[in-house]
């Protein structure tokens, strides 16, 4: 049987990996659904490879760009966010990839739980800011959520080798980023050019801002959370430079399963297609000899603050996590923008976090409230500093 699949962001690096994936799977996997906001160039060459049923731009002001670029073609073209959830939730639609940066792929998302998808998440923002909502949908209509970020597709992974009531720990590793082992004297006036040097990986450059926080594990904290129904307890962060133990599982006998590959998101996005099935990919296989040894160790909170503000935002729940989501975006956004200071992200976060007003049990309309309410915060602080 075709597995159809739709891609929400399929002109980023996520998304072209995975219409890399498919086009090596061959024909058991086809595209229906491709999507963008802004790259609408890279989008049409997509669209007439791979020929989806629908495509949506999500910016309206580039839809008679992109039917320029297009030309004759028998596609459907959908626009706007609200677009997203139509087209997920249409019968040609078996698994669908949400690599949306940002909370702007959140509505679709439900979308697709409430029709029953096969969810294969790579950005963290549906089970940060609604992970309680979304998971209680799938529960609800049998929607499976795979992950595909490569933390938590390698506990995935781990978890087949036991039963969940089985986990005495879940370990989610970290490169470290470009600032392992330095002090937070040393990072304080760190310049984007430094920040931006990641060691192992080559991911965009909002993401590659929270590797240098290691706001990126703090978000993967809450992920794990509500993907894996642990509480935050269980859940720990070693650092691992190497990147070739992507995660690790210890069941409550002592064994202690781990995912290791190459560091090639290529994987995490083919065995969320084809699971529970694995097949040969296109990924490079792994020499343990060429890589001589693996290291841990734990990470310094006094000095990734990011990293004890996740925890505690875990177990605060509500909202608590949309406002730590936008604000981070929010910053991060600034720092690159040369606005603020590297030291600036977590302290802007922090001070957000402590205004805000947390809503337990929120709706929809709550958490994307409190996104925008820190988005706004943000601006709102710097003019007050600035």
């Amino acid at each position: 049987m075709v597995r159809k699949i739709a891609i929400l962001g399929s002109t980023g690096s996520i998304g072209r990996n995975a219409l890399k994936v498919i086009d090596a799977l061959g024909g058991d996997y086809k595209v229906t659904v491709l999507t963008a906001h802004n790259n609408v160039e890279l989008l049409a060459e997509q669209v007439r490879k791979f020929k989806p049923q629908i495509a949506v731009v999500t910016n309206p002001e580039k839809v008679n760009a992109f039917k320029s670029l297009l030309g004759d073609c028998e596609t459907e073209i959908l626009v706007g966010n609200k677009a997203l959830s139509l087209a997920v939730s249409s019968e040609d639609v078996d698994i669908v990839i949400a690599a949306i940066v940002g909370a702007a792929g959140l509505e679709a998302i439900l979308a697709a739980a409430k029709a029953g998808k096969i969810l294969a998440i790579a950005n963290k923002e549906p089970l940060v800011i609604a992970g309680s909502l979304l998971t209680k949908i799938a529960k609800q209509t049998g929607a499976k959520i795979i992950p595909v970020d490569s933390e938590h597709s390698a506990v995935f992974q781990a978890m087949q080798a036991g039963d969940a009531k089985e986990v005495n720990r879940i370990i989610l590793t970290a490169s470290g980023g470009p600032f392992r082992g330095a002090t937070a004297e040393q990072i304080k006036n760190a310049t984007i050019e430094q920040a931006l040097a990641h060691p192992t990986w080559n991911m965009g450059k909002k993401i590659t801002i929270d590797s240098a926080t290691m706001m990126n594990k703090a978000l993967e904290i809450i992920e794990a959370k509500w993907l894996f129904d642990v509480p935050v307890e269980k859940i720990e962060v070693l650092v691992h430079p190497e990147s070739i133990v992507h995660s690790m599982v210890e069941f409550v006998d002592g064994s202690v399963i781990a995912q290791m590959s190459a560091p090639d998101m290529c994987l995490p996005i083919q065995y969320a297609l084809t699971f529970p099935k694995r097949v040969k990919g296109i990924t490079k296989h792994l020499r343990l000899e060429e890589i001589g040894k693996l290291t841990f160790e734990k990470p310094d909170m006094k000095v990734f603050k990011a990293l004890k503000i996740g925890y505690e935002v875990a177990k605060t729940g509500g909202t608590a996590a949309a406002v730590f989501n936008a604000a981070n975006e929010a910053a991060v956004k600034e720092f690159l923008e040369g606005n603020i200071k590297f030291v600036n992200i977590v302290e802007i976060i922090e001070y957000c976090l402590n205004k805000h007003k947390v809503k337990t049990n929120a709706t929809l309309e709550d958490l994307i409230s409190a996104d925008n309410w820190a988005r706004i915060e943000v601006k709102e602080c710097l003019n007050k500093v600035m």
